[in-house]
């Protein structure tokens, strides 16, 4: 059988940006570089059943607020897959979906998400499906450390992608969106336009 050519490299990288900031971009852009992947394609999650009753923007204000924070940043898009998806957003329904002859998907998570991955609907698709790029902020990850948490798939491909200490949450994020006070510098300029336009996190 021959090898399979792979002609494109593709980040896919979900969340429920609620609501996206610079730690989502940092992540997207250096994981792209580290792994010489042609794009990131960021997914904001539809109906994230994980986080039922506490995501706090409807999600077209999620996604608006992804496409505003990456536009004009060069190899990073959006998807509306999941956003356009009825029901519950599964990672491996996204991953099959983005999948085609000649594409080789990456999964890119942060390391908090890596460690409760074992209870996603579906995991043990996703080996078949994509690598996984767990990103770790610098001076987390103890030395030596290269796999991610015990309980996923054995022999998933596994890529580390370390980023810079921002310590930066969207739950802080919203505490001082509902506060009133700004939020320049954490979140990007067009998602903060959008968050003030819309009134989004107003208590």
């Amino acid at each position: 059988m021959l090898p399979r050519i792979v002609e494109e490299r593709i980040g896919v990288f979900g969340g429920t940006f609620d609501p996206v900031h610079i730690a989502h971009v940092v992540a997207a852009v250096e994981a792209r570089r580290a792994l010489d992947l042609d794009r990131v394609v960021l997914v904001p999650a539809g109906d994230p059943w994980q986080k039922r009753g506490s995501v706090a923007a409807p999600a077209a204000d999620r996604l608006a607020m992804v496409e505003a924070a990456i536009e004009g940043i060069e190899g990073l898009g959006v998807s509306p897959l999941e956003v356009e998806r009825h029901g519950p957003s599964y990672t491996y329904q996204t991953l099959e979906a983005l999948s085609r002859p000649g594409r080789a998907l990456f999964l890119i998570v942060g390391a908090d998400v890596a460690a409760t991955m074992r209870s996603w609907v579906g995991i043990e698709r996703l080996p078949g499906l994509a690598t996984l790029v767990v990103v770790d902020r610098v001076g987390d990850r103890p030395p030596g450390e290269g796999q991610p948490s015990d309980g996923l798939p054995e022999g998933w491909r596994c890529e580390r992608v370390s980023i810079p200490r921002l310590d930066v949450s969207s739950t802080e994020l919203r505490a001082r969106a509902a506060r009133g006070w700004p939020l320049d510098g954490l979140v990007p300029p067009g998602a903060v336009r959008l968050i003030t336009e819309r009134g989004l996190y107003r208590s």
